[in-house]
């Protein structure tokens, strides 16, 4: 398949077998941890089925005017993705010959130099660049952990990005996934931060395993409290009820002393 834009021949081929892609190391301990937390969450919902490939750090593979371009953002999202054959383990992913272009495309800046903002055209092309006009990404989001800045750019009619304000919860919702995605402040693991998280239609936050686990533990810690309440109110009212047999009782021989039969 080729296309053409912004004066440039893009073709979409697959990565050939033997090519040695690029393993650079993570800059941070916070990337990983960021993306493996918005699959797991995505996960859990039961929202990764057949056709849906969400992948940190894989190259996302596109050629422009003969020359193979390949860019890895921190986290994707795509849609209608081709399963791979013979059990093939995925090394990198080329949208229109494997599958739709990520419906979202996110990148984690970090306090190095970096060019998530970088709209370089010549090559290699900047990653801006490369998502806007190349791949033509709907919705480009840009994290800054650690000062939880979150930035969504959406893919306009004009074929540019055009920054999005947040809804009054401060959520961006992404059409491609059908969630809202927004920053929460907090724990998980060993890192205490801001997070990406995800939150559905209702406005209800997805929850991470341990959140699930610990929300199922307060409930049965709560179902337990409630049972036990009911217990003791039912002895109470056991209690109450033999003291006021026994009052009768009393009662009923104190008028029988009187010679007064007590009515039934």
């Amino acid at each position: 398949m080729t296309v053409s834009t912004a004066n440039l021949k893009i073709t979409w081929e697959k990565l050939p077998d033997d090519f040695i892609l690029d393993e650079e190391p993570v800059e941070n301990i916070d990337q990983p941890l960021l993306a493996a937390a918005l699959r797991e969450i995505l996960e859990i919902a039961g929202l990764i089925v057949a056709g849906i490939l969400v992948a940190p750090n894989m190259g996302i593979c596109a050629t422009v005017d003969s020359k193979l371009v390949i860019k890895a953002p921190d986290w994707f999202y795509a849609r209608n993705v081709q399963p791979l054959e013979n059990q093939e383990i995925r090394r990198s992913y080329t949208p229109n010959l494997e599958g739709e272009i990520p419906a979202i495309v996110m990148e984690f800046l970090s306090a190095s130099s970096n060019d998530e903002y970088s709209r370089k055209k010549t090559y290699p092309p900047g990653k801006w660049f490369f998502y806007e006009q190349i791949l033509r990404v709907p919705n480009y989001a840009i994290f800054q952990p650690a000062t939880g800045m979150l930035e969504i750019n959406l893919l306009n009619s004009s074929g540019k990005y055009q920054s999005q304000q947040p809804d009054p919860n401060g959520r961006y919702w992404i059409p491609g996934v059908g969630l809202f995605l927004g920053v929460w402040y907090g724990t998980k693991a060993e890192r205490t931060g801001y997070w990406l998280r995800w939150w559905d239609e209702s406005g209800q936050m997805l929850l991470w395993g341990a959140e699930m686990v610990e929300r199922e533990r307060q409930e049965r810690v709560i179902a337990q409290q409630q049972a036990q309440q009911e217990r003791q109110q039912k002895t109470i009212a056991q209690q109450q009820a033999e003291q006021e047999r026994e009052r009768s009782s009393i009662l009923a021989a104190q008028l029988r002393a009187l010679g007064i039969e007590p009515e039934a």
